[in-house]
């Protein structure tokens, strides 16, 4: 029996580029297979960690039988209203700063610069479309694996549904993400905001744009809009952007927002939203002060809610939170042993790469790993994260305040970019490289990178953290010249010198006299 699917929302505006990412990633006339008796697994949601462990498990060529559920879009958030969309926009936004940085360089820069806010969505539509056959209902079937699109809720220990199919399955993987998290601030909703799923359906750029969130969503979206013509007001309720990172890290971003014009309103509460003629009217308290602003959109970036919502996850024994996800444990099981989870539903790390990690520890568990011998922990991992704004922040490991609460002694090199060759050359000595090792050892135990391009330079510091690396073996590494990624083998180096004490040079002078 083959069922025909309920379609998916459209994404915005529906031109040709669109209809070729719908075409692929919920085409409206697909039709839902006829399942087997019984699946090997079973996988909800048709974002990175779902799509990954079922094409993981069907590509073994082990003749396993899978199944893929996913209600919306293929590709979940990171090809339709994440990483892919955000990273083209931001791309855009850093074109014109350089426009506006080029006086530095010698070139006369515009008076005026002409933002076509519509080419630029545009251009960002082209590229998400281009690359979306990779995330296909049609290439995962072409993989072996029975892609059903649909609502999808356990019905019993031992089966899935979608519409009025049934799926019973030996193994089962949730894999239903998160969406962004609505404030509770009166008058909100009736005045309408934009979030990620929403905001990258804009053809005109917002002259006035308020954004709630100083975490990464929030600052990169902020920075971007700000860059490409809106006016942006940034709330935040802390006193500083970007909490979780290191102060000196975090400061040197805020700065940027402020050199481009950005207005922050930090230690603050939103009060209210109302809509007028003249916009929306946003009231907020500060030093303990009522103030408005008035914006014409609103965007949302304030944290993520994992999709639990209409899994019938009580019925199959999975204990989950409303605010936290699914509870796993570090193999990534559920409460229900046949049942896994993995990426945003379950996990603190809400990254795209922290997805394809997990689905991969997922597949060796759920597939690998009999009466539990061998399986993987998901502490195991070594996870890197970059907030992308320009300049960039890139971590991995701890921070010195991890380090302190674990009551571990530490040093701490810092390689502020200004001393860096490539830095100074390129214009951009505005960040650092500092890495946090082991008091009296070259053991690495967490590094933070600021620079415009600290995402393409932290993986370094990971593979040394990964394969226990020291400090002393990235001394040894020849980095070509020149290139902000010396500032990584000065730091290595300076830990190297610590070590030529007293004593130390007194034998390399003994050494000297018999060579």
């Amino acid at each position: 029996m083959t069922i025909s699917i309920e379609q998916a929302p459209a994404l915005q505006p529906l031109d040709e580029y669109n209809q070729s990412l719908m075409s692929h990633v919920h085409p409206i006339d697909w039709v839902n297979p006829s399942p087997v008796d019984r699946y090997d697994l079973v996988v909800i949601g048709a974002g990175t960690a779902g799509l990954v462990v079922a094409a993981g498990a069907a590509g073994l060529g082990l003749g396993l039988k899978v199944a893929l559920i996913e209600k919306s879009l293929m590709g979940g958030d990171c090809l339709n209203v994440g990483c892919v969309p955000s990273k083209c926009l931001i791309r855009s936004s850093r074109v014109v700063a350089q426009m506006r940085e080029a006086t530095a360089f010698g070139i006369q820069s515009p008076d005026v610069i002409d933002i076509d806010f519509a080419a630029v969505m545009q251009r960002m539509r082209r590229i998400r479309a281009g690359i979306s056959h990779h995330d296909s209902a049609e290439r995962f079937r072409n993989l072996g694996i029975d892609v059903f699109l649909g609502r999808a809720e356990f019905v019993e220990s031992g089966a899935i549904a979608v519409k009025t199919t049934r799926l019973p399955f030996k193994k089962a993987v949730i894999a239903t993400g998160a969406r962004a998290t609505r404030p509770e601030i009166p008058g909100l909703a009736e005045s309408g905001y934009l979030t990620n799923e929403t905001v990258f359906s804009l053809t005109e750029c917002p002259p006035r744009l308020a954004v709630i969130g100083g975490g990464p969503i929030g600052c990169e979206l902020a920075q971007a809009f700000q860059r490409l013509g809106s006016q942006v007001t940034l709330f935040h309720k802390h006193g500083h952007l970007l909490d979780r990172e290191d102060a000196d890290a975090a400061e040197i971003v805020q700065q940027q927002l402020l050199q481009d014009n950005l207005k922050l309103v930090l230690d603050c509460t939103l009060e209210k939203v109302e809509t007028t003629n003249a916009g929306k009217i946003i009231h907020y308290r500060q030093n303990d002060k009522i103030n408005t602003v008035v914006v014409d959109e609103i965007l949302v970036g304030a944290g993520r809610t994992p999709n639990v919502d209409g899994l019938n996850l009580e019925a199959v024994g999975v204990n989950y939170d409303a605010r936290r996800g699914v509870v796993v444990d570090d193999y990534l099981q559920t409460t229900n042993p046949r049942i896994y989870a993995a990426g945003d539903i379950c996990m603190n790390w809400k990254f795209t790469h922290a997805a394809d990690a997990a689905a991969r520890i997922v597949i060796k568990n759920t597939l690998f790993s009999p009466f539990g011998l061998g399986r993987s922990k998901l502490s195991s991992l070594v996870m890197p994260w970059v907030t992308y704004t320009d300049p960039e922040i890139a971590h991995v490991g701890l921070y010195e305040k991890d380090a302190q609460e674990k009551g571990l002694e530490t040093n701490t090199i810092t390689i502020p970019l200004s001393n860096v060759d490539r830095a100074l050359a390129d214009g951009e000595t505005e960040g650092f490289v500092k890495i946090l090792h082991k008091r009296g050892s070259d053991q690495i135990l967490g590094a933070t990178i600021v620079a415009r391009h600290a995402g393409e330079m932290i993986s370094e510091i990971t593979l040394a953290i990964a394969t226990k690396q020291g400090l002393s073996a990235l001394s040894t590494v020849i980095h070509p010249y020149p290139t902000q990624a010396e500032a990584i083998k000065k730091a290595a180096d300076a830990y190297r010198r610590t070590l030529l004490t007293p004593r130390t040079q007194s034998l390399l002078k003994l050494l000297t006299k018999f060579s």
